[in-house]
């Protein structure tokens, strides 16, 4: 094993060695040896399976079967999502070739923040997490089931399930995904016409046939954001079978390898001899090996957030030091957009998941010791699924890249930095995804314009108010004030300013995102301005240093002068916590804690 993975991993164990017992003990005392619903009266057990088949019902009466809940995340407005709608038929109809019975136990909602983008309902998308979580609980919480499938893809959407998954971690769970659109036109070319449009070069109409042919069927967009990270880390995790996460949508194979997940799930229940609960596959060295992947790709800067609410989930305690730690270990071994040019696609046809995960178990970069859905071992997970006279099988190829300019070696990386590195300085502790920066690193000191909105920041570009270099401070964007949605309306403005030759980065509280792009973001700053962050002092005109290099964001103000100061307070007119349903989210927004601490509203404040 590398030195420096090996030594995160331990600190983290030792760390996390109090909140992973106890977590474990809770998992022992909910386990039920054989059927779970065998501990249900009669009368429960009726309404249980009210509405099953005669059949069906013969089957959960004699407590020699399992019975596996699908929690779905369906709907058909979001593109990645609307493959689900036949997927409990396909997975009752695979689940009952074993003698097994499978039952929707619940839905969950899942919202798309292309679609919310720069409108109120985008600051409910991080809080929609904890909502994912609980409502996936709920449904779980009948104790009918012997273990479950977990159907979902998006951005809050699997990281919620991951942690309901984890909370009942006495049952295993396999996630079963849905695959990518085919792709559509390229990203450079999207990237372009969104830039004329910012600059009022072109109209509505053209941006929008622009993102129409971007985004324009059925499956996950295909650029590597959240959705495509959760994928990739989920997999490596050892939570999908291997290889499933990025086969086309609508491709046979997609299907037997649902088919192929249903019945894997029965395999491990505790019914039978290879139990296997999430609990034992999500382990310290399991959340270790989804950071080093992220980080081997260029992946999202929400698993910033989203990895650690996970992996609490589970008593086990990672922080922004273990990331970038693991970064300065970790090569950079893809180029996928927006740190390349090529989309998810293209990744999956030079080799995809089973050159990376090889690459990366090659180099000691990975933990092969784990427990996966599958058996012990990641390097299983080496394997790609094909169909054979139209079974499925998994085969060892290939084994090395087909095509470099995708996936490097890691001999030959793109970088030898996994691209995440994390800032701090009086200011607090934020994150910048380096690995798109067109220059790599980057070390100024410029002074601030500060805003409390993204819509403002358009105006004042459009107006010409943004001139020379500049820090945009964009302040009372996190978890707390206003549920800490994502600035893409910052995107093309600051873009087009880094073109025009001026030097410009991002400092905020709120989020950016997989998509964060070409223009240097300090983002997740904790404390957030409303819960005692500097943030909040912050003037137009102070000079602020921003070094990715040396990991450095300081305010560069008198401490004099600052203690002066009073913190700035939000001025939300018309109040942004209001309409749109915002209104109910009041108590959870208040609970969140800060990003490093997985900006959570469950439970993580004992």
């Amino acid at each position: 094993m590398n030195s420096i993975v090996q030594e995160v991993t331990q600190r983290v164990i030792e760390r996390s060695r109090d909140t992973r017992k106890a977590y474990l003990d809770k998992v022992e005392r909910a386990r039920v040896k054989g059927p779970h619903r065998e501990v249900l009266s009669c009368g429960n057990l009726a309404h249980g399976y009210a509405a099953c088949p005669k059949n069906e019902k013969g089957v959960l009466k004699q407590f020699n079967k399992s019975n596996i809940g699908i929690i779905t995340s369906y709907n058909d407005m979001l593109s990645a999502h609307q493959p689900y709608e036949h997927y409990p038929q396909i997975i009752k109809d695979a689940i009952a070739e074993t003698g097994s019975v499978a039952q929707v136990a619940g839905g969950v909602p899942a919202m798309c923040d292309g679609v919310t983008q720069g409108q109120p309902g985008m600051d409910l998308s991080l809080l929609s997490r904890d909502v994912i979580a609980l409502s996936s609980s709920i449904g779980l919480s009948h104790n009918m089931f012997d273990g479950a499938l977990m159907l979902g893809i998006c951005d809050k959407i699997v990281p919620g399930l991951v942690m309901s998954s984890l909370a009942f971690g006495h049952l295993p769970f396999v996630f079963v995904p849905a695959g990518p659109m085919p792709s559509g036109i390229p990203n450079s070319e999207k990237t372009r016409v969104r830039m004329l449009h910012a600059e009022g070069k072109v109209g509505r109409e053209a941006l929008l046939e622009s993102e129409s042919a971007s985004y324009h069927s059925p499956g996950t967009c295909t650029f590597y954001g959240t959705a495509n990270s959760n994928q990739l880390v989920v997999e490596v995790m050892g939570l999908h079978l291997p290889g499933s996460s990025f086969v086309e949508t609508d491709s046979v194979l997609r299907n037997a390898l649902t088919r192929a997940a249903s019945k894997q799930v029965t395999r491990i229940t505790d019914l039978g001899s290879n139990y296997t609960p999430i609990s034992k596959v999500v382990d310290e060295k399991a959340v270790i090996n989804g950071i080093v992947a992220l980080l081997a790709t260029g992946g999202s800067t929400n698993h910033t957030m989203h990895l650690v609410a996970m992996a609490r989930c589970a008593g086990i305690l990672v922080d922004w030091s273990d990331f970038s730690d693991l970064s300065n270990a970790t090569p950079l071994l893809t180029r996928i957009y927006p740190n390349g040019s090529a989309d998810i696609n293209q990744f999956h046809h030079a080799g995809g998941m089973a050159v990376l995960i090889n690459e990366l178990l090659s180099a000691g970069l990975l933990h092969n010791d784990v427990n996966t859905i599958c058996g012990k071992g990641l390097d299983k997970y080496t394997k790609t699924p094909i169909l054979n006279d139209g079974e499925l099988e998994w085969v060892e190829q290939p084994t090395k890249s087909l095509d470099k300019t995708i996936i490097a070696t890691a001999e030959k990386p793109f970088s030898s930095h996994g691209g995440l590195q994390v800032l701090e300085g009086n200011l607090g502790r934020s994150v910048m995804k380096t690995s798109s920066l067109p220059d790599g690193d980057v070390s100024f000191t410029a002074p601030a314009v500060v805003f409390e909105s993204q819509h403002d920041i358009e105006a004042a570009f459009k107006e010409g108010k943004l001139e020379g270099d500049l820090v945009a401070v964009v302040r009372f964007q996190g978890p707390k004030a206003i549920g800490m949605p994502e600035l893409h309306k910052l995107t093309p403005p600051l873009a087009i300013l880094q073109d025009r030759g001026q030097k410009v980065a991002l400092v905020t509280d709120g989020r950016m995102s997989g998509a964060s792009g070409k223009v240097p973001a300090a983002i997740h700053m904790t404390p957030e301005a409303i819960d005692g962050g500097l943030l909040a002092k912050v003037k137009n005109g102070d000079m602020i240093l921003v070094d990715s290099a040396k990991g450095q964001v300081e305010l560069l103000v008198d401490a004099d002068e600052l203690a002066k100061r009073d913190n700035a307070q939000p001025t939300l007119v018309p109040d942004e916590r209001i309409g749109m349903g915002r209104e109910f989210f009041g108590s959870l927004r208040s609970r969140m804690t800060g990003a490093e601490e997985g900006a959570c509203s469950l439970f993580f404040q004992d």
